[in-house]
């Protein structure tokens, strides 16, 4: 099966628009504004099509690890960036794939339908995250991927899009469909994962649509069995309170899964990021090293390669 490719030089920009760039996960501010811009080609990934949304080819990244080929299937992780659904780009998210690589995953950066580059709104982004999650799978052996040993990632929305992966049933958009071989393991980041939890926040992100609001929340759509889970959060996150990842972790513990809920003491969204100094390096390098850790215990990483 042949793989459509985006040829590209580095750097190269496939759309211009207004938009406003923050760190990961974390809302923009007034200081942030700049154009934001759709890459067609991110430094040391190859980009590919998973999916035609209207006149837009949908990209991914994929970032190879050492010693790759087809022939020795790799876990796979896919990062989804945040931003609220509104903002954001594969460019943050990317850091997170060439992780995954540097452990010995194919690390996969995709693409969705935000509301400033695109026009999309919440489901359209599940639909475009489910796409690049079934596209992968369908396209395992071109890209040396085990297809039962795909991690699906994301900090703040993109949390939400991770956990939508899991989702045996299709999601709200009209465009979507069934995944019948859901990801071995979810890392969620300061998760937006109950988007029922606050009307005001639900208006702000949904449009105002509460039925909306409600088809998207991980919580009240979330299948009894889900895969192993872990959960890293700022207790001082003020964007999505932490309560909200500690009431996740509750329910699927109390369904029989297994899920671990990692804590940062006084740092708050997008904890990991310069902002927070060396308290968010120090919480970076426990995020890394707790995720291995995880993946390790799953079968789904080597710890003699680490």
């Amino acid at each position: 099966m042949k793989i459509k490719i985006i040829s590209a030089l580095a750097g190269a920009l496939l759309f211009n628009g207004p938009g406003s760039f923050a760190a990961e996960g974390a809302p923009a501010t007034a200081g942030d504004k700049i154009a934001e811009v759709t890459p067609v080609s991110l430094p040391s990934s190859e980009p590919f099509v998973f999916r035609k949304a209207g006149t837009n080819d949908m990209l991914l990244h994929v970032v190879k690890p050492t010693g790759w080929s087809k022939d020795d299937p790799r876990p796979c992780i896919l990062c989804f960036f945040g931003g609220g659904w509104s903002s954001g780009t594969p460019g943050t998210s990317i850091g997170w794939a060439k992780w995954g690589a540097s452990v010995g995953m194919v690390g996969v950066a995709p693409d969705y339908r935000t509301r400033k580059r695109f026009g999309g709104n919440p489901a359209d982004c599940i639909s475009d995250a489910r796409a690049a999650f079934r596209w992968v799978q369908a396209h395992s052996r071109e890209l040396g991927i085990d297809p039962k040993k795909i991690i699906s990632q994301g900090g703040s929305a993109g949390g939400l899009l991770a956990a939508w992966t899991a989702m045996p049933q299709p999601g709200p958009a009209k465009d979507d469909s069934l995944i019948t071989i859901p990801p071995a393991a979810l890392i969620l980041m300061f998760p937006e994962s109950d988007t029922q939890a606050d009307p005001n926040d639900a208006a702000k992100r949904f449009g105002g649509d509460t039925v909306l609001a409600a088809a998207c929340s991980v919580p009240d759509h979330m299948p009894a069995k889900m895969p192993p889970t872990i959960i890293f959060h700022g207790t001082a996150d003020v964007t999505v309170p932490c309560a909200r990842s500690a009431a996740l972790r509750d329910k699927l513990v109390a369904k029989g899964n297994r899920c671990e809920l990692v804590t940062f003491e006084g740092l708050g969204h997008s904890y990991y990021t310069s902002k927070f100094g060396e308290a968010g390096k120090a919480a970076m390098n426990k995020t890394k090293q707790d995720a291995e850790g995880f993946l390790v215990s799953l079968g789904l990483l080597d710890p003699k390669k680490l």
